[in-house]
């Protein structure tokens, strides 16, 4: 348990930013299942917020930037080959 008054702050503080991450995250990861889960004509729309989401993340060093890069990646050539098979 915390004894001082800063160390009862920073448990605050720790705790606020946890619940925010785990929004954030939480987020990420519902951005990245539209993706998987949508239709060819949907999928482009669902890349854009996916990206968004991503770049969002990396920018606040929730996750890092090369992993957002390789998410992005994957989520993109997802979607083409969803389109080259709609077509």
């Amino acid at each position: 348990m915390a004894n001082t008054s800063s160390a009862k702050k920073a448990v605050r503080v720790i705790a606020k930013r946890t619940e925010r991450n785990r929004g954030i995250r939480t987020g990420i990861k519902t951005a990245i299942k539209k993706v998987v889960k949508s239709e060819a004509g949907q999928a482009e729309e669902a890349l854009r917020d996916a990206v968004r989401t991503l770049d969002q993340a990396a920018a606040k060093n929730l996750i890092h930037k090369n992993k957002a890069a390789r998410k992005k990646s994957r989520l993109a050539k997802q979607v083409a080959a969803k389109a080259a098979a709609a077509k």
